[in-house]
């Protein structure tokens, strides 16, 4: 391990289907069920009118573009993904929801192309096209060599951890979940003879008491355990304090590192107790571009997180983070208008959580966390977040989900 440290790559929903799907060999049935949109391609279409014309088919490589460059160059010891994508032919599609998300499994390559080491399921999208279809995607996922956690068969194989060799004889394990704040539906929940996501239905201290007694009885030293967990709204830099107890409740127990997403953008980084806390990553590959809305939240800047872990402490020795942007579909690196507005924004999100992000000119990876003198800014009303609520708040935005 270089300087007794894990590198992990971490982001946040990589969503290979819808219009990701139609550009690659070998596309799904365009049909969509949403109130304006009912073809897929369409996606493409608002794509290419912001950024210029997209090549069809394109390399399975095509959607990550740079991103590619920039993982080789780190050489991170884990690859860690949520893939809000069912994988699937499935025609069974969860009639309750209008945005869904499939790609075909003959498109895997697409996905194996950033060489994930875990597929974090565990998220409001992987039952898009019911049971039959998330059977499907671990099916496709298992016969590519493709580790996942958060969703199975059963409870059981939806609550087992991923569990990645790393050198020196030491694995990092993730475990996922998913809330229902990230619209997960309670009927989702795998039982213990029904395939389904390891569903928690709320950040209580029971809940994180009863992930930490299965984090403890399978870590070891030298392991680094990871929490991979679908949570919040969509929009907004507002965290909850019942997450905040929940993550501080899992490091307490051992856990070394909380990664969180649901939200389009990347909401607050916290350092507790030297831990790294992610409470929401944003979006990495999607089929989002050109459409318009929430320009406020730049969910256009894509973050790739490199964070360096101590394996037998969990304490974060550093986070690194390359600012990305899709143009054609297809991550480009950021300019430096964009990066400064990044840098900008997450410093000032987190340092009531005890980090300053500041701007870093090593080639790609441009921003980096350090400790901020930790202060909790709050509005004077118990219970209520700092930051304002997004203007239509829990509305669905056209294309967003």
């Amino acid at each position: 391990m270089r300087g007794d440290t894990l590198t992990l790559f971490l982001c946040g929903d990589v969503m290979l289907g819808r219009g990701v799907d139609q550009i690659l060999p070998h596309p799904s049935d365009p049909t969509l069920w949403e109130e304006y949109i009912r073809d897929a391609r369409a996606y493409v279409e608002l794509a290419e009118a912001a950024s210029g014309p997209i090549p069809r088919p394109v390399d399975p490589a095509w959607p990550w573009g740079d991103a590619l460059a920039v993982l080789d160059a780190v050489s991170p010891h884990a690859r860690i993904v949520n893939l809000e994508t069912s994988v699937t032919r499935s025609d069974d599609r969860e009639r309750d929801k209008a945005v869904l998300y499939r790609m075909s499994p003959d498109n895997l390559p697409c996905l194996a192309a950033a060489r994930p080491d875990v597929c974090v399921l565990a998220n409001n999208h992987v039952l898009d096209f019911g049971r039959r279809g998330l059977e499907e995607t671990l099916d496709s996922l298992a016969g590519a060599g493709l580790r996942t956690a958060g969703a199975g068969r059963t409870a059981a194989e939806a609550r087992r951890p991923a569990v990645v060799p790393v050198p020196g004889g030491g694995r990092v394990l993730v475990f996922a979940l998913a809330m229902p704040s990230s619209g997960v539906p309670p009927a989702w929940a795998a039982d213990e003879d029904r395939p389904g996501v390891h569903y928690v239905a709320e950040p209580s201290d029971a809940a994180a008491a009863a992930l930490a007694r299965r984090v403890r009885e399978v870590k070891r030293p030298g392991d680094v355990a990871v929490v991979s967990v679908h949570w919040g709204s969509n929009w907004g830099y507002g965290v909850a304090r019942a997450q905040s107890r929940f993550a501080h409740a899992l490091v307490d127990a051992g856990v070394d590192l909380v990664h969180g997403h649901s939200s389009h953008h990347p909401r607050s980084l916290e350092l507790y107790r030297d831990h790294l806390v992610l409470y929401g990553c944003g979006d990495f590959v999607d089929d989002y571009e050109g459409i318009t809305g929430y320009e406020q939240y730049r969910d256009d800047l894509r973050l790739a997180y490199f964070a360096s872990v101590e394996p037998d402490t969990g304490r974060l020795t550093g986070l690194r983070m390359a600012v990305l942007r899709p143009r054609r579909m297809s991550l480009r690196p950021a300019t430096g208008a964009d990066r400064t507005w990044l840098q900008a924004t997450l410093d000032r999100i987190s340092r009531p959580y005890g980090v300053r992000v500041v701007a870093d000119e090593q080639g790609l990876r441009d921003l980096r966390a350090l400790p901020a003198e930790r202060r909790r800014e709050t509005s004077g009303k118990k219970g209520r977040s700092p930051f304002p609520r997004p203007p239509g708040h829990g509305k669905r935005l056209l294309g967003y989900c």
